[in-house]
């Protein structure tokens, strides 16, 4: 396909003729709405509205109006557009391009400029130039949408795939890379349009709708020591009518599309195309027919059978309704939501947590497996004291004071004291108390009605947890300054109190499924990243080895918080319905968020935080895991000391020394600004790294990485396979626990399953959850997973090149040893009852809904 350099000959020696060849992605491909774009592309081509290129020196200055930039060669033009017809089906389309090579202006290869004098934008992937004199072949990656050229009030600039600290670039190259980042920027004012490149900061404050009344009013997070919170890409919409601190929300009917810059938003071939209108669907249609029906039947289900027919046949709609759905639902989504013959709703695929037992999820053993192979294995800590502690202010909480005594739990301890089990690190907790206490009354004043918990466990021989006791609490119905009234339940086996114990366990879950959703999911990967990318893409250049190390993992990101935003955690949203704290969830979320520190997000810190691992030199890397079966820590770590390596590696490629960190004034201004801007209302907090020192740009690096890849897949792409099933994993709580000489007591005595029913997620809630989560646990068919990268020539650096095959051929290591782990009959926490393995950390995976796969970044 290439062609060598062409020498013309015309009596003399004539210039060198460089031939390239650029693959993009044609508009009419990409938008299937938009035909036009084609015709009149080719009809600007023929008037010579063309797509020019000019290369750009990275050594030779041209002394013009600009100063001190690369010479820029003649303008060369892309060719055969109007011939080459790209089929719908293919994507891309290669071009040749001609470049004149004037050696003596260019010499060294640093740039290219392009314009695009077309009608519609296109998607730029690469460029390749072949036997460049000197230099060889020369590639640079560009994957960009580039608008036609008047919506920009800068030229287009892409740079090779060589990599220069700020203090080592070319004196031709410097200027450029600084007016890149500078458009990058924006000038902080206006509404972004979608062609826009601005990468700015902006509140929480998108999440209410006052306009449309009280009902929808939400605070503003972030700005604030009430309400702190990472900040998100700012839109520049105008603020709503009735509150100039809110900004104006758009029209769900009318559009999704919200902005972000336009290189974060889904790759063509994505699921989240589907995913977008997917989402809109739940809430536009789903929801309101939903409602609609189920405002006439009997909103509960009788018995788990009942459940388990969602995944059998599905649920028998009103002709009416169905049809309404099939004029509106995007065909792609009806072959998700409707059974093969058209006529029955929501068959959904069976979940995993009940494919080969319809009843091992209702065991001890299971909910305390869940702790530590579940979708939200990151909570569970072992407990240093006896009966556990609180941390509300008794000025202002009253007396928090667990209710748990000996007499609870000693008769299950195998022969021990409590003493002794603690000392022995036996016993462990799951803690939802203190985090639950301060907002308890407001969330049961909602149609939640729901309790803080300590759940306390204790570890047998065979590394299994049992779960000893459970504490479930209320405020004290005189004034939050009373403290808290406590009741403690204990496993029982039969009769009512058996029930009563099921049911105890479900408020359990319940927390647990809220907090996952949150905190563990939502706060601590999607919202906490994002600064981080922000701040990357407006002070570290593409040239930069720490933009490079980390812009794989920051794709997609912002466009599916962008989504978030308009459909998920909004006012009205789906987590407001179908998530125990309602309308209080993202203001919980807020208050928690006060508790968030970088440097605890790292494994290692966070285990040893939680006392789950004792610092031990003669263990894998000075850490034995006290639990030495807890899938998410034993898989975790290797994920986690793999990627540290490969950081290790990239890292000292380019920083050999920690004097280069200190002079690397992107890096600092990148790291400033994340810490002052991006995460502004925690910027005075003392644990955040100096970064003066390699050890320090590593370890900040491994944990970025960790939270985009690994830590975001552990608490995700299990979602369908445990949640799914709701009665496993209920999110929402409708009643209190039955109390003796009731009628809800007497019919938990005589239909115990359907008095389970309903006390937690009602029919509606859970028909609507399980389509979210069934969405949300995909994996998109285009998805680049960790130790991938989307091109082969992303540096030109062979060292750092090296390494990371080193990284891909360590996590296929490791996927071999989790599949010989989840093959080990005596790890019984990899399989459980459910006999489901722990695959959430295996790093690959085919597209769609598998259960295991960790994507480079938030995706979904």
């Amino acid at each position: 396909m290439f062609q060598n350099i062409v020498r013309c000959f015309n009596g003399k020696e004539n210039k060198n003729k460089i031939k390239g060849i650029v693959v993009l992605m044609k508009k009419n491909v990409l938008d299937f709405n938009d035909f036009s774009a084609s015709i009149l592309d080719r009809v600007h081509e023929f008037l010579g509205k063309r797509v020019s290129l000019q290369l750009v020196s990275a050594i030779n200055i041209d002394n013009g109006n600009d100063g001190l930039k690369g010479k820029v060669g003649n303008v060369a033009y892309l060719e055969d557009w109007i011939t080459t017809i790209t089929p719908l089906t293919s994507g891309e389309s290669a071009f040749s391009v001609t470049f004149d090579w004037e050696e003596d202006d260019i010499e060294t290869l640093g740039a290219f400029l392009i314009t695009n004098n077309h009608h519609s934008e296109f998607y730029l992937r690469t460029l390749t130039l072949e036997n460049v004199p000197g230099q060889g072949d020369i590639h640079f990656i560009c994957n960009s949408w580039v608008y036609p050229s008047h919506k920009y009030q800068k030229g287009r600039i892409f740079f090779t795939n060589k990599t220069y600290l700020p203090s080592e670039t070319p004196m031709a190259l410097l200027k450029y890379r600084e007016e890149e980042l500078e458009n990058l920027r924006g000038d902080g004012r206006g509404t972004l349009q979608e062609w826009d490149r601005v990468y700015d900061y902006a509140y929480y404050n998108d999440l209410g709708d006052p306009d449309k009344g009280s009902k929808y009013v939400r605070p503003v997070l972030g700005g604030s020591t009430q309400y702190p919170y990472p900040r998100r890409g700012r839109t520049g919409r105008p603020p709503s009518e009735s509150d100039i601190n809110t900004e104006s929300r758009l029209n769900l009917v009318k559009s999704l599309d919200i902005y972000v810059p336009r290189d974060e938003r889904f790759g063509h071939l994505k699921l989240s195309d589907f995913l977008a209108y997917a989402l809109k669907s739940v809430v536009q249609i789903l929801k309101p027919e939903l409602e609609s029906l189920f405002d006439s039947t009997i909103d509960e289900f009788d018995s788990f059978e009942d459940v388990l027919k969602l995944y059998e046949g599905g649920i028998k709609l009103p002709d009416g309704i169905l049809k309404d759905i099939k004029d509106h639902v995007p065909a792609e989504f009806l072959k998700q939501i409707l059974s093969t013959d058209g006529e029955r709703f929501l068959k959904y695929p069976l979940p995993q947590v009940i494919k080969e037992d319809k009843s091992a999820w209702r065991t001890d053993e299971e909910f305390a497996r869940e702790m530590l192979a579940g979708v939200n294995p990151v909570v569970i800590r072992c407990l240093q004291e006896f009966p556990p502690a609180t941390k509300l202010d008794p000025e202002v909480y009253g007396n928090q004071t667990s209710t748990l005594r000996r007499e609870h739990i000693e008769s299950n301890l195998d022969g021990l004291t409590v003493e002794e089990a603690i000392r022995q690190k036996k016993l462990f907790l799951l803690d939802y108390h203190d985090a639950l206490i301060p907002y308890l009354r407001r969330i049961n004043s909602t149609s939640s009605k729901i309790y803080a918990s300590r759940t306390i466990l204790f570890l047998q021989k065979n590394e299994t947890l049992k779960p000893l006791a459970i504490e479930l609490s209320l405020p004290n119905p005189e004034g939050d300054q009373y403290g808290a009234v406590s009741t403690v339940y204990t496993p029982a086996q039969q009769g009512v109190e058996n029930s009563i114990w099921q049911l105890a366990k479900a408020y359990v879950t319940i927390n647990d499924s809220g907090y996952h959703q949150l905190i563990s999911h939502w706060l601590h990967t999607h919202a906490v990243i994002e600064p981080f990318i922000i701040a990357a893409n407006r002070q570290l250049s593409a040239l930069h080895p720490i933009y490079k190390l980390l812009h794989p993992h920051f794709r997609d990101t912002m466009n599916i918080n962008a989504l978030a935003r308009q459909i998920l955690i909004n006012a009205g949203g789906l987590v407001e319905t179908t998530v125990f704290p309602s309308k209080y969830a993202m203001e919980m979320s807020s208050v928690l968020y006060k508790d968030w520190i970088f440097p605890e997000q790292a494994l290692p810190a966070d285990l040893v935080k939680r006392g789950m691992v004792i610092e031990d030199s003669t263990s894998p890397h000075g850490l034995r895991l006290l639990i030495k079966d807890y899938p998410y820590a034993v898989d975790g770590l290797e994920i986690w000391f793999a990627i540290n390596t490969w950081v290790k590696d990239y890292c000292s490629f380019y920083y050999k020394e920690d004097d280069t960190v200190k002079k690397d004034v992107e890096l600092q201004s990148w790291w400033k600004e994340l810490r002052e801007e991006g995460h502004g209302d925690k910027k005075n907090e003392p644990w955040w790294p100096k970064m003066q020192t390699r050890d320090e740009l590593i370890e900040a690096c491994t944990i970025i990485i960790w939270i985009a890849s690994a830590l975001h897949a552990a608490v995700n792409f299990g979602q369908y396979p445990y949640a799914g099933y709701l009665p496993n994993r209920p999110t929402i709580s409708r009643r209190f626990m039955p109390v003796q000489g009731t009628p809800e007591y007497d019919e938990l005595v005589e239909f115990p399953e359907k008095a389970f029913l309903k006390t937690i997620t009602s029919q509606l809630q859970t028909l609507i959850g399980i389509s979210l989560i069934e969405i949300l646990s995909r994996h998109s068919s285009d998805e680049v997973y960790l130790g991938q990268r989307d091109t082969l020539h992303w540096t030109s650096d062979s060292e750092p090149l090296e390494a990371f095959d080193k990284f891909g051929k360590k996590l296929a290591e490791i996927e071999e040893r989790i599949m010989k782990r989840n093959n080990d009959a005596e790890l019984k926490n990899r399989f459980g009852l459910v006999k489901l393995p722990y695959t959430l950390l295996y790093p690959r995976s085919e597209g769609g809904l598998t259960g295991k796969g960790i994507p480079n970044s938030v995706t979904i």
